[in-house]
This record gives structure tokens, C-alpha cells and sequence, in this order.
């Protein structure tokens, strides 16, 4: 299956089945999950990346528990649009997890996804640094389902 556009995930995928919500980063995957109506998304999971087939063997795991029907991963574009490395990256990632498993994947454009949570931790929360640490990847990843989620509500 190739990577769907965003506006053709839910045809893809069973009806009523949650959607995961990754933030990929240099060191760690951020995970995120909805629930079965895609209403609300929430942060369940940091992986630490080591090696690609055992972090997709998590991220399956994941699925399977929670009969995940489709995921949502975040692109983070330049301001302009433009899509640099870390796009290339995060593609990369995406067509290797389907050579592994025939899955439902989107994109979705995560520009200022971790400084919005970041803002949020701080402004909202009152968090140290180093609790924030912590909890930034998977919260962005919730941002970016959430803004997924939204847009397919919504159209």
C-alpha cells in the first residue's frame, strides 16, 4: 500500500478503529493513539530509537493491542512549505514500515508542533525542563493526531 493522502486514511482503514500518532525525532519516537470514534488523541509511548526493525516491532506491538487501523506520522516542513532532510527521513520511515507490514500511513505537516507543547508545558503547567523532556515527544505526537483527527472531522 503507498502513502495515502491524509483525506483517504479513513476510507483505508476499518471503521471505529483508533489511529496512532507518531512524532518521529532523532532519538526517540514520540506515540500517540485515538480512540475508536478519532476524537480524541492521547500520548501513550516514548520509544528510544536503537535499531529500526525494533522499534517498528514496538510500534506493531502497539497496534495490534489497540487494533490500531491506520497511523498518522508527522512531517515537519519548513516555514515556507518546503520539505528539507527531516522530511526525507521521516518518508524513509514510512516506506520502510511498509515493507515490513502493509499499514494505512499519512503524513501530517507538524510545523511548531513541539514548541506549541513546549508553550503548553510551560505556560499551562509549570514544568521543568527536565520533566518536559520526558513528556514533549509523546505529547507532540497527541498534537499532531489531534490536527489529523481534526481535519478528517472536519474535511
Amino acid at each position: 500500500m503507498p502513502v495515502l493522502d491524509l483525506a483517504d486514511l479513513a476510507a483505508a482503514t476499518p471503521p471505529y478503529s483508533p489511529l496512532l500518532g507518531l512524532d518521529l525525532g532523532e532519538k526517540t519516537i514520540g506515540v500517540a493513539v485515538s480512540d475508536g470514534t478519532r476524537t480524541v488523541a492521547s500520548p501513550i509511548e516514548l520509544i528510544h530509537k536503537t535499531k529500526f526493525t525494533e522499534e517498528a516491532n514496538r510500534l506493531f506491538r502497539l497496534m495490534d493491542e489497540r487494533q490500531v487501523g491506520g497511523i498518522v506520522i508527522g512531517l515537519p516542513t519548513n516555514m515556507d512549505g518546503t520539505e528539507g532532510p527531516r522530511c526525507q527521513s521521516n518518508r524513509a520511515f514510512a516506506r520502510n514500515l511498509l515493507r515490513l507490514r502493509d499499514v494505512p500511513i499519512a503524513f501530517w505537516d507538524e510545523r511548531m508542533s513541539t514548541m506549541a507543547v513546549n508553550r503548553m508545558l510551560i505556560d499551562e503547567m509549570d514544568m521543568t525542563r527536565s520533566r518536559r523532556a520526558d513528556l514533549v515527544d509523546k505529547a507532540a505526537a497527541a498534537w499532531i493526531l489531534q490536527g489529523a483527527l481534526e481535519r478528517l472531522r472536519n474535511g
